[in-house]
């Protein structure tokens, strides 16, 4: 992230210096923030995120840690006096931001200062013979021992589980009338206070999703405890009775089974919002969790003032949540009534466009895009900081394919949500598949995993994995990536992606393109209509120059797409047209090229150079080949299959003996695993690898 301390973007001084101006304020935040510079949130977020690497939340937080330091230099203001002086409404909250950021506690910070000003004045010039050379090479001498002792003892190499912390998981809310009519509003209380907790970063919050499964399995609570890797358990039950609510909450603490505190609620129907929003405050202090200024203004945020409104609301959530799909359009319906007792009601015109989001996946043709946008038009409309709104418009940007936007609108979700899980899952599948990035394509499948594994059903489950272990395999981390695939396989044997991406992950241990050939060749035999599996095997056969067996599964590959009226498959054009000229099918050969050339042009991921390099070089065009190779040296955040495969492709290897040639596959190599080493540090602290053992 970009020190904005040292940064010469006249932008970002410009940004802190508002931030410094607000200070002492504590309400100003990234909304204030947007207003004084005259810019759209989403636009800020967005400047920022590519400035820093950061939100616009951390750097307005970081700018009063700063200020923080500096004032606790002096020893004339407590703690809680700078706190309150650098926009900080709580101590305990001041005081967890800045020993994150800095390592230690503000109360040590003006003992540090002392110490480093008196080691400042002792730092006179060395007139003893060389003492303050032997001192540098005594410290310098114990840090390789440290090294050595940390990293160089034999002994147990299994990583420990990360700590529980403040991990919390919402049960289902049990319907203590005998009307079971009820069920949809006890559903909708435990869902408003799961999703206020969602609002707290300092609380990791099981999602609903994966609670649901256990309404009807009878496990104890150190049971879920260890399935969930959840540390504390809510238990809810009650009813409403005319205008009335009675709810009984409760908070156990696992594995002991503890029960830490509970509450019984008897409120008026009219004080719903207020009931939610005590219990996830209450339960927050509870396990001492910290509530930011921001978020408790999220939590206590009243949505409507016509109950009615609320109740088709509660409804249509009940609804929208049958994940069969079926309730989908019922949904709408009930949404659309909120609308008309109040058209003010936001979250609701939000959760249209979401159901038309997903009642369109179940299409073959979109069918409902101008409706999502128009509803999410008009949730931003009413309320823009809302997080349901964010969501509808987010989801937009997903059915018109505008990822970049999508990418943008989801960052901002995280603002609000900075716990979910699968808007993480989005961006992942974004970052894997449509804007290829392999960093934030591992970041975001590590942060959407926790929740994501702990699913009923083992195919999604095996999906999950397959999904991490294809973001580590892409970064070059092929033991982990293999204990992944294996754990996706223990789910669903039959996962056929999961197969062949173990094919890839032998091939990139073991270099036996032979081996991996016929393993293809065994998972086709299971399912021969895989097209994906059949364009793998023909371009194994074109990487071994067994052009006549590759044009065998490349024409197959071609039928298969004409018949299907796929429009998949088009980078591999240089390919096929490399084949069937060794074939001496050149008239064939040239037509594909050129259609290859085409695609080129339009593509606009971070490979499209790759691609241009691969169209001279197949044409026999070796200097502009080479041109557009070294364009690609200059990118970063590639996938480790290009590095792995790109000295062995018969057309790449048409530039071997140009002068750049070889210094420049060593630039994409060596650039390749300078990342591969930073993002290592990054799976250290996930707990996912192996800290590297020195050599020393």
């Amino acid at each position: 992230m970009s020190d904005f301390q040292t940064s010469k973007s006249v932008f970002l001084q410009k940004i802190v210096a508002v931030i410094e101006e607000n200070l002492a304020n504590e309400h100003f935040g990234v909304t204030e923030l947007a207003e004084i510079t005259n810019m759209s949130r989403s636009n800020l977020l967005r400047k920022v995120k590519q400035e820093t690497g950061g939100s616009v939340s951390v750097l307005i937080r970081n700018v009063r840690l700063h200020h923080a330091k500096l004032l606790l230099a002096d020893d004339s203001l407590t703690v809680s006096e700078i706190s309150y002086k650098v926009g900080f409404s709580s101590t305990s909250y001041f005081t967890k931001c800045f020993r994150e950021l800095y390592g230690y506690t503000p109360g040590e910070a003006g003992s540090r200062a002392r110490l480093a000003s008196e080691e400042v004045a002792a730092d006179v010039p060395d007139t003893g013979g060389g003492r303050g050379r032997v001192l540098v090479l005594v410290v310098l001498a114990l840090v390789v021992v440290l090294a050595v002792v940390l990293f160089s003892f034999p002994g147990e190499e299994e990583v420990t589980p990360k700590s529980q912390g403040k991990s919390l998981a919402v049960l289902p809310f049990k319907n203590d009338s005998a009307d079971s009519t009820n069920i949809y509003f006890m559903n909708g209380l435990m869902e408003a206070i799961l999703d206020n907790f969602q609002k707290i970063e300092d609380i990791r919050v099981t999602s609903r999703t994966t609670v649901e499964k256990y309404r009807t399995l009878n496990k104890t609570i150190p049971e879920l405890s260890k399935e969930l890797n959840v540390r504390y358990f809510i238990e809810g039950s009650g009813q409403k009775i005319g205008n009335q609510i009675l709810l009984t909450i409760q908070l156990i603490e696992a594995p002991g089974d503890k029960h830490l505190w509970s509450r019984r609620y008897k409120r008026e129907l009219k004080d719903v919002f207020e009931l939610q929003s005590d219990v996830a405050k209450s339960i927050a202090k509870e396990i001492n969790a910290i509530i930011t200024p921001e978020e408790q203004e999220r939590i206590e945020k009243i949505p409507t003032q016509n109950l009615v409104a609320y109740d088709h609301y509660l409804k249509g959530l009940a609804l929208l949540n049958d994940r069969s799909g079926a309730g989908l359009a019922e949904g709408v319906e009930e949404f659309k009534k909120a609308i008309q007792e109040d058209g003010q009601f936001s979250n609701a015109y939000a959760y249209i466009a979401i159901s038309y989001y997903y009642l369109d996946i179940f299409l073959a043709e979109p069918k409902y895009t101008q409706e999502l946008k128009e509803y999410a038009d008009k949730a931003m409309l009413l309320d823009g900081e809302s997080g349901e709104s964010l969501i509808a418009r987010s989801l937009y940007y997903m059915q018109i394919r505008d990822f970049k936007k999508a990418v943008e609108s989801f960052e901002e979700v995280l603002e609000y949500y900075p716990n979910t899980a699968w808007v993480h899952n989005f961006l992942s599948n974004i970052y894997g598949v449509i804007l290829p990035d392999t960093e934030k394509y591992l970041t975001h499948a590590l942060q959407g995993i926790q929740a994501a594994v702990a699913d009923a059903d083992s195919v999604t489950t095996s999906f999950t994995y397959l999904h991490l272990s294809n973001a580590l395999a892409q970064t070059g981390f092929f033991n982990e990536a293999e204990t992944y695939v294996q754990k996706s396989l223990a789910f669903n044997p039959d996962n056929l992606y999961s197969q062949y991406l173990y094919v890839y992950i032998r091939q990139a241990q073991h270099l036996d393109l032979n081996r991996a050939k016929q393993s293809l060749m065994t998972i086709l035999q299971k399912d021969t209509t895989r097209i994906d599996v059949i364009q793998e095997i023909a371009k194994v056969c074109y990487t071994m120059e067994d052009y006549e067996q590759a044009w065998v599964y490349y024409e197959k590959m071609l039928l298969m797409k004409a018949a299907l009226k796929l429009d998949i498959y088009q980078n591999e054009g240089s390919r096929i047209g490399f084949v069937l000229e060794q074939l001496g099918r050149k008239e064939e050969a040239k037509q594909y090229y050129e259609s290859f050339l085409a695609y080129a042009e339009k593509d606009q991921s971070l490979y499209k150079d790759l691609l241009y390099s691969s169209y001279y070089a197949a044409t026999g065009q070796r200097d502009k080949a080479v041109k557009y190779l070294k364009a690609f040296s200059e990118k970063d955040n590639y996938q480790y299959w290009i590095v792995l495969f790109l000295d062995k492709d018969p057309v790449i290897r048409k530039m071997a003996g140009h002068p750049d040639y070889e210094r420049t596959l060593k630039k994409i190599n060596d650039k390749f695993w300078a990342k591969h080493k930073q993002i290592r540090k990054m799976l250290e602290a996930e707990d996912i690898t192996v800290p590297v053992r020195s050599n020393l």
